[in-house]
């Protein structure tokens, strides 16, 4: 068997061995054509023909392709540790690449592979086809709405001669000039003398040191000059270049659709100017409850109603209050809409059960589902349920996921994606998580109410209160098909804007807030729920990246956001970075702590305080955790106020300093800090061992909440941090109450 696949996995980082790269190749330099194939292959070589435009002598050429290890979806697979010397090579062998001579423009390039077995046989792919394209200036493949930034002559068009495939640009940068946004971003709040892209990708980990993100926006603000900010409106992928190559140039380069043409939005003003300006054309944030300011409390080995009860009951014993409970491992893991253990029968055409098709065995997992949810609501606990927009698919499915996948091809509420022949096929999972799982498109209103109303009894029913709408990240490709048409790259990005969206006109539907908590998202997720910055380990490293990319995710309109605190994955946190991070998150917009699956093997590693407090043996983790998760509560009043007018205003909830004083340069230097809302400034211990740390006070006067101690602004001073202390000011000595134990 031989394979090749011009256009590869859809991976956005990676090039796949058996894919043509680039994509769409440059008139003038050589691309890359792969092929993958069994280790049975001894030799190919791939046959190149080029007939010019308008008739003409045809050109064949035939190179040979040379053997290289596999790559594929980022992966290399190559054995390491999984398999032997022999295993290794055979499927280093697997993989075969050469490089096109030069590539001239305008004309077609047909090519096909030919490979020879170690029996001799001869196997020959189908033929496969390009235009070089290049870059041609084109001045009106830009249009601007508002005033005009766009560098003049600096727009160019890569055109194959039949359609365009992008637009680049450049925008003026001046010395001094900061430039934040672009969505959640972890390595820094300041892009200046950076490069980046807009793709939603599921990044597992080191998010800061990859610098790839769940939740990018083509959106940025300039600050420090006369105030400026733009959005590229677009939901293709867009690539930025903010100083690094020219420092006085943003560059900018975008996909488009065939016409060419790619529309800039430019919001003049301060950096809330520039945010309103923005989130009038993609929506704002729907104001949550109160309650959502409360803690959340999870852990993925809480998979079972007695578990899930006694972490409660281990809350009220330790008088930490807890306002949300979200269950991850609740369901069968196979249709994702049933609880574990829970007997029923089976609905061959998918239709959506109700409660009273259950019945749930005493000695099950969750042998009273709404029991248990009643129980909670009595306590003031809400109940999220733990989701994944995909069908799987391995194993092979039974019993109600299979008639749920069958149903959901019978119906065409699925994503599809291109085949070889020009036709279309359900689209299978290409990531890692559910690899091959089908994936219902979200983003049509039909496929999605098909999809939500399999959990309305969750809703309804039993009482849940919210979802956590996790892993929107796994539509990759271009080639991908949506049910209005379009094609995945116009569309992949605003995949996870559609699902927690469907998920939030449920929950409506019912009588519920909108609460959902995503990790993924894109322009337009300012209207859809919550968020948290995905999956961490527990370093200092990685709470500093989650400040950043909550203060950049609040510049560019994310209203109700948390993380981890001290992040889910791995061995647990030391005493000190739990409680700096617990600290840290009592001001944020949502507070929560989560632990990664273990297997349930000892010692625990649920982030719980009283775990956390027995595996490190600190006995100031449980009084210190009470004493902010108690503080918390006394803040929940004037957060939820502060988020109204955040969405009133536009002025972030949590709030880079930048927004207050964008005229100040001394609010780049300082470390992390934010407001939280309008009167509290936030200055977390990011390092350990640190007693005390350096704080930028902006002009005014200002309050330490701990010690009553009075400062004059626009200055840097160096005050006690304890481990019993965040460093926290105020202009408003009102709120100095809040802070009594």
């Amino acid at each position: 068997m031989i394979r090749h696949r011009p256009t590869g996995s859809g991976h956005p980082y990676s090039v796949d061995t058996e894919q043509r790269s680039p994509v769409v190749p440059i008139a003038g330099t050589s691309a890359t054509l792969g092929l993958r194939a069994d280790a049975t292959v001894v030799a190919a070589v791939c046959a190149i023909e080029w007939t010019p435009d308008g008739g003409g002598e045809a050109s064949i050429d035939e190179v040979t392709l040379r053997p290289v290890t596999t790559t594929a979806r980022g992966q290399i697979i190559d054995g390491g540790h999984l398999a032997s010397a022999a295993g290794r090579s055979g499927r280093s062998r697997g993989g075969w690449q050469t490089q096109t001579p030069s590539l001239r423009s305008d004309g077609t390039y047909r090519y096909r592979f030919i490979a020879t077995h170690d029996d001799g046989r001869i196997e020959r792919t189908r033929w496969f086809s390009f235009r070089a394209a290049q870059w041609r200036p084109v001045a009106d493949a830009v249009t601007e709405s508002g005033a005009s930034r766009v560098i003049a002559g600096s727009v160019d068009l890569l055109h194959d001669g039949r359609r365009a495939w992008r637009v680049r640009f450049a925008l003026p940068l001046t010395s001094g000039e900061r430039v934040a946004g672009f969505g959640e971003r972890y390595d820094a709040l300041d892009q200046t003398g950076t490069q980046l892209d807009s793709v939603v990708f599921e990044q597992y980990k080191n998010q800061g040191a990859e610098r790839k993100t769940y939740l990018p926006m083509p959106f940025a603000h300039v600050v420090g000059g006369d105030g400026w900010g733009f959005h590229i409106d677009t939901s293709r992928r867009v690539w930025f270049d903010v100083g690094k190559t020219d420092p006085q140039r943003i560059l900018v380069e975008a996909e488009t659709g065939p016409d060419g043409v790619l529309s800039l939005r430019v919001f003049e003003g301060t950096p809330v100017d520039v945010l309103r300006g923005f989130l009038d054309g993609v929506g704002r944030a729907f104001e949550l409850p109160a309650w959502v300011f409360r803690l959340w409390a999870s852990g993925n080995e809480w998979n079972t109603q007695a578990e899930v009860m006694r972490q409660a009951d281990l809350h009220a014993a330790h008088d930490i209050p807890v306002g949300s409970v979200v269950i991850e491992a609740w369901s069968d893991e196979s249709t994702f809409t049933a609880f574990r253990d829970a007997r029923y029968s089976v609905t061959t055409d998918g239709a959506p059960h109700r409660l009273a098709d259950f019945t749930f065995p005493e000695d099950g997992a969750w042998p009273d589902p709404k029991g248990m949810t009643d129980e909670l609501h009595a306590r003031g606990i809400r109940l999220h349920l733990w989701q994944i927009p995909l069908l799987k698919m391995r194993p092979h499915p039974l019993g109600q996921l299979a008639a749920d996948a069958a149903a959901a091809v019978r119906e065409n509420v699925v994503i599809r994606e291109s085949t070889p022949r020009g036709g279309t096929r359900p689209y299978r999972n290409r990531g890692w998580w559910f690899p091959l799982a089908l994936m219902p498109d979200l983003t049509d209103e039909r496929a999605a109410r098909w999809w939500t109303e399999k959990r309305r009894y969750l809703v309804e029913d039993i009482g849940v209160d919210g979802f956590k709408t996790d892993g929107g990240e796994h539509a990759w490709g271009a080639d991908l098909v949506y049910l209005d048409g379009r094609r995945g790259d116009e569309k992949n990005n605003t995949f996870p804007v559609a699902y927690a969206a469907a998920y939030g006109d449920l929950l409506r539907s019912a009588g519920k807030a909108p609460v959902t908590f995503s990790r993924a998202g894109f322009t337009g997720s300012q209207a859809h729920g919550a968020f948290w910055a995905g999956d961490e380990n527990s370093t200092w490293a990685a709470f500093r990246w989650s400040m950043n990319a909550g203060l950049s995710a609040a510049a560019s309109g994310i209203v109700y956001w948390g993380w981890d605190i001290a992040g889910f994955s791995g061995d647990i946190p030391t005493a000190e970075l739990y409680l700096r991070a617990a600290q840290a998150s009592t001001f944020v917009p949502i507070m929560q702590y989560h632990s990664e699956f273990n297997h349930h093997r000892s010692p625990s590693r649920d982030r719980t305080p009283w775990n956390i407090a027995e595996r490190t043996g600190d006995p100031r983790v449980i009084p210190l955790f009470r004493r902010f998760a108690q503080l918390r509560e006394r803040l929940v009043p004037y957060l939820a106020a502060a988020a109204a007018k955040t969405i009133e205003t536009d002025r972030p909830l949590m709030r880079p300093l930048f927004f207050e004083w964008p005229d100040d340069p001394a609010v780049w230097a300082a470390d992390i800090e934010w407001m939280i809302g309008d009167d509290l400034l936030v200055a977390p211990v990011l390092e350990p061992g640190a007693e005390q740390r350096d704080v930028y006070l902006p002009v005014g006067e200002w309050v330490d909440v701990w010690t009553g101690e009075r400062y004059e602004g626009e200055r840097m001073v160096t005050v006690a941090a304890p481990i019993e202390r965040i460093p926290v000011f105020t202009r408003n000595p009102a709120l100095l109450d809040l802070f009594r134990d």
